[in-house]
């Protein structure tokens, strides 16, 4: 490799899109070209926003061989891996801890790759490049540490492998296990859940709520606006802005059509409730929430049951439906453990913050032991969290 190129780019304008998404990265919606650029473009990363990119590439005689889409971060939020107390560390030393750099897709908290590479090479030996430069960067550039958040197998290995120190959380997931029908999901509840689960479905039917399924090219302008007010306000009742703008939406529905699902909750001919999800080849990952009006058991239904219910009709593997949120798992999301690695420059801090992992890990995994026990599902209570 040592004839390739290495470069840093503060635009994903500047690459070409085909060459970026034939890296491997196209089939998460995540890491495509387009949703990218869609951030950018709108302004929800760049100057002023706390997320300047930076993105790795390394290019041979064939063009663009591997990549990384890296930001450098001057604050924490819209990470969902939480290193705030690692800051204040910094702080109370005299130390600066940002700016930083994150290997991420931003404002997302679902696993997917982080180092794409093409797939005609040798994967791990351009994984491990890519991290050797994201090293080599931090160093010279005066940035704290670099940060892989969500990663997947592949990258975690390749970060494991460079003594990178890896962190776990635990969210919510859903699996398809072959299942024919939402009632044929349903039987594999114990009897006490599936009653439950009934009984929540049939409030909201009863309410007279239907709900509509509509990809990208099936929101039109009207809609989208709707929707999005509906999403924006559940942002305001916590105390902020949406992350992502209006417009973002508006240039995902036209440019990934088929990876934008909104599921609308209809009451007469009022659109009362929305849920956005995003959809891969394999898994159906839920974002964002708002409603207009309060009905009983309206937010499972549609951030939840809907959601199942569309990946049981479509055949996809699993379900992310985003952080947090006990109250998943008696509607059949099970305890997950998901991963992100970290490059700690400071060799002291380093091995303070390795510490630190080590009985932060012990906790997670036994936190996710002791949720396990209360699954829905008949004979698989008390197994370990999926990784």
């Amino acid at each position: 490799m040592s004839t390739d190129s290495v470069e840093f780019h503060t635009s994903i304008q500047a690459l070409d899109a085909r060459a970026w998404d034939a890296l491997g990265g196209a089939r998460n919606p995540f890491t495509r070209h387009a949703f990218l650029a869609a951030l950018e473009r709108n302004r929800c990363v760049g100057p002023r926003t706390g997320w300047e990119p930076q993105y790795l590439t390394i290019s041979d005689a064939r063009g663009l061989a591997a990549a990384a889409a890296s930001y450098v971060k001057s604050h924490s939020y819209g990470e969902f891996v939480f290193d705030f107390a690692w800051a204040k560390a910094y702080e109370r030393i005299g130390r600066h801890y940002y700016p930083k750099l994150t290997v991420a897709a931003p404002f997302t908290p679902a696993t997917g790759p982080r180092l794409l590479v093409r797939p005609d090479l040798d994967g791990a030996r351009h994984a491990d490049a890519l991290l050797a430069q994201l090293e080599r960067h931090a160093r010279s550039s005066g940035l704290s540490s670099v940060h892989a958040l969500f990663v997947d197998e592949a990258a975690r290995e390749a970060c494991a492998q460079r003594g990178w120190l890896l962190r776990r959380d635990c969210q919510f997931h859903w699996s398809n296990r072959g299942y024919s029908s939402f009632e044929d999901y349903l039987a594999t509840f114990t009897a006490e859940k599936r009653k439950k689960a009934r009984r929540e479905r049939r409030r909201v039917e009863e309410a007279g709520v239907h709900f509509e399924t509509r990809f990208g090219a099936e929101l039109d302008e009207a809609l989208l606006d709707h929707v999005y007010a509906l999403h924006r306000d559940t942002f305001l009742r916590h105390g902020h802005e949406p992350y992502l703008t209006r417009a973002f939406f508006g240039e995902i529905a036209r440019t990934l059509p088929d990876s934008l699902m909104v599921k609308l909750a209809v009451h007469g001919r009022a659109v009362v409730a929305a849920a956005i999800f995003f959809v891969s080849d394999d898994a159906l990952f839920g974002r964002y929430w708002g409603a207009a009006a309060d009905y009983h058991s309206l937010h499972f239904e549609t951030c939840y049951h809907q959601g199942i219910e569309f990946c049981i009709e479509r055949g996809l593997a699993r379900f992310e439906p985003g952080t947090q949120g006990e109250h998943k798992v008696s509607r059949g999301f099970e305890p997950t453990l998901t991963w992100s690695a970290h490059y700690i420059a400071d060799a002291p801090f380093r091995a303070a913050i390795g510490d630190y992992l080590a009985q932060e890990g012990a906790a997670v995994e036994a936190y996710a032991h002791e949720v396990r026990a209360h699954v829905p599902y008949r004979g698989r209570r008390g197994a370990g969290p999926s990784t």
